[in-house]
């Protein structure tokens, strides 16, 4: 039955629909919008596929035959199964439902991510989103396999076949223990931290940090004593308040909250910490889409 109710055109099950709902041709037929003939030939075409009667008519009444009566609720519910599928369809089309996987490091914590998650969750709530946290190159790997929608990255630059949207260029600071000597500071020149024992972000888990406080180091004039290596943010602040060594740290970490430290400004210097947006064009999403909308308002802001 199924497969000869797929294989027929709407517009037959709608007419029929009509009509058995009505019991009557011309309230059917204005119900639909059209005139009795073509309903009248829809009706016959839909009995020839069936090979079964669906009514009894003659000039002063219509019936349902017991095969129309059957027949009726199985077309009711195909034309509910497509209005359904139909809605569906509209609303992935739109970006209000569907799916939407999004990397990310540990410092897009301070950065409005959370904020923008809620926003985003509140005005898409059919759309389930799922947070990753992965460093750099995990992110880029991951949209190049279709495996998340949208990362949040620390590059240089975009990375070639994908698009982005600069999210933020902003200067390291020190953090150092709440009573190291230079905790008081209002600006510190990194020099003054040469002879210091050094917390580093891990270069394995995100090379273009490492690479910059390296660089920052070394255009003032010496290079680093790593004392330890952290995979997080957090944890390298947490390193530092626990008094095991100093940091630099891109200024959003300000808003970390973590007790134990003190955040002082550097001397302004070239080399800064980039973050950036990034998502495979190639692939169609539209709930990433709304997301970037959303992103980008935000960030005008």
């Amino acid at each position: 039955m199924y497969r000869k109710l797929l294989a027929m055109d709407l517009r037959h099950l709608r007419c029929f629909v009509a009509v058995a709902e009505e019991l009557h041709f011309g309230r059917a037929a204005r119900r639909l919008s059209i005139s009795q003939p073509p309903l009248s030939l829809s009706i016959r075409q839909l009995e020839d596929q069936l090979g079964a009667k669906l009514l009894e008519r003659d000039s002063k009444h219509v019936a349902l035959t017991p095969a129309g009566a059957a027949f009726l609720e199985d077309a009711r519910h195909l034309l509910g199964e497509f209005a359904a599928a139909t809605e569906q369809a509209r609303r992935v089309a739109s970006g209000s439902t569907g799916r939407l996987r999004v990397g990310f490091s540990g410092s897009m914590l301070y950065r409005g991510l959370p904020e923008l998650v809620k926003a985003y969750r509140r005005a898409f709530q059919q759309v389930v989103l799922t947070l990753v946290e992965l460093n750099s190159s995990e992110q880029i790997e991951a949209l190049s396999r279709d495996r998340l929608e949208v990362g949040f990255v620390h590059v240089p630059q975009i990375p070639d076949g994908l698009a982005g949207q600069l999210v933020t260029e902003e200067p390291f600071i020190a953090c150092l223990p709440e009573r190291h000597r230079h905790a008081g500071s209002r600006r510190l020149d990194p020099r003054a931290l040469a002879e210091e024992p050094f917390v580093l972000f891990a270069r394995s888990a995100s090379p273009l940090y490492y690479e910059r406080v390296i660089a920052l180091c070394i255009a003032a004039g010496f290079r680093p004593r790593i004392q330890f290596e952290a995979r997080h943010w957090l944890s390298v602040v947490g390193l530092v308040a626990k008094g095991m060594g100093v940091a630099l740290v891109p200024e959003a970490l300000r808003s970390s909250g973590m007790r134990g430290v003190r955040f002082v400004p550097l001397t302004p210097t070239q080399i800064h910490s980039t973050s950036w947006c990034i998502w495979n064009p190639q692939r169609k999403a539209p709930p990433r889409e709304r997301f970037i909308e959303m992103w980008k308002g935000m960030h005008a802001k």
